[in-house]
């Protein structure tokens, strides 16, 4: 199997590069940032002599359809991440996330070597309150309705939805820890604010349950343990003072990963051996290859009641307690 990584040198494609590299036959990493390519290559987690460092923009349809040419399994986690950023700079959000989404769907479309697609999203894609929660709303959409242009090919799309990474670039973890060290106050946008928690292994974990699982058209979302912004800073640095900065424009005091909407269409699959249980979210639309597909409860899913929403707030691994907050930090810094 070879699979291509879009976004590659990000902390979900580096991490996916360490794991992949030794199960399958070669891997590609595509990104614009020939320098953490360059610093990947030295990466001794890395098998290098199935690696291929591809230099491209997902804004390239042409660049990615040559870059597919040959593979089986498709990655998509290239994104612009940062909402301010996005905020700020919403055409350049459009055109990564949105156009560029699009560009990986008529890329895999035009190589009939690839047979399935996952693309990474975020739980700012649920009822988005800003423009980087809408532009990964609109590329689940694309995803989903992806699959009515397969016909009968043996082509796949399917969406992993998470929440924040810890440690990833741009987490506010690595930053409090240099302050601490410094003797800083921690800045704290409000201490109820609440966010699920997933170490990068998870992430990765996830992403390949659910290349095995995927059918086409469902979006996963894995079981996640969520805090308040006030434990995980307790959790970065006990003794530290924390200053309050205010909520930014276009966030949320609490995350969704699954709405109240989308209910009717969720499942809940349970816990295998070194992996968190997950719901799967069916999609609305019927596919031409539809029929016959194995049923949710056939394959050990139990639905939730109407009217559920998988929040933030209201997680069933809602952590209260700073120590357990750190067993999470260790672990995704281990």
């Amino acid at each position: 199997m070879t699979i291509l990584i879009t976004g590659g040198t990000g902390t979900f494609g580096r991490a996916a590069a360490r794991f992949f590299s030794h199960v399958a036959s070669a891997v590609r990493i595509y990104s614009r940032d020939e320098l953490k390519q360059s610093e990947m290559r030295q990466d001794p987690k890395i098998k290098q002599d199935i690696m291929r460092y591809i230099v491209g923009d997902v804004r390239d349809r042409d660049r990615l359809a040559h870059a597919m040419n040959g593979v089986q399994t498709v990655i998509h986690a290239a994104a612009m991440k940062q909402v301010p950023a996005c905020e700020y700079n919403p055409t350049e959000a459009i055109a990564t996330n949105i156009a560029g989404a699009e560009n990986v769907i008529w890329a895999a479309l035009a190589n009939p070597s690839v047979n399935t697609v996952l693309a990474i999203s975020t739980d700012k894609a649920v009822q988005p309150t800003n423009l980087y929660g809408a532009t990964k709303l609109c590329a689940e959409k694309l995803f989903v309705a992806a699959n009515a242009l397969v016909g009968h090919r043996r082509l796949r799309f399917s969406i992993l939805r998470y929440g924040n990474v810890i440690g990833s670039r741009g987490s506010v973890v690595p930053l409090w820890q240099a302050l601490a060290a410094a003797g800083e106050p921690l800045p704290v946008t409000h201490p109820d604010m609440t966010r699920f928690l997933i170490t990068i292994g998870q992430a990765v974990g996830m992403a390949s349950i659910t290349m095995i699982d995927m059918e086409g058209g469902e979006i996963f979302v894995p079981i996640l343990p969520s805090t308040t912004i006030a434990v995980l800073a307790r959790a970065v640095a006990p003794d530290a003072k924390l200053r309050a900065i205010g909520i930014r424009p276009g966030e949320k005091m609490h995350e969704c990963l699954v709405s109240a909407d989308e209910s009717r269409r969720v499942w809940k699959f349970p816990k295998r051996t070194g992996y968190a249980a997950y719901f799967r979210i069916y999609p609305e639309s019927e596919f031409d290859w539809q029929p016959g597909r194995l049923a949710p409860h056939a394959a050990g899913g139990i639905s939730v009641a109407e009217g559920f929403s998988y929040r933030s707030d209201n997680a069933e691994g809602l952590l209260h307690d700073p120590a357990d907050v750190r067993a999470l930090l260790d672990q995704a810094g281990s």
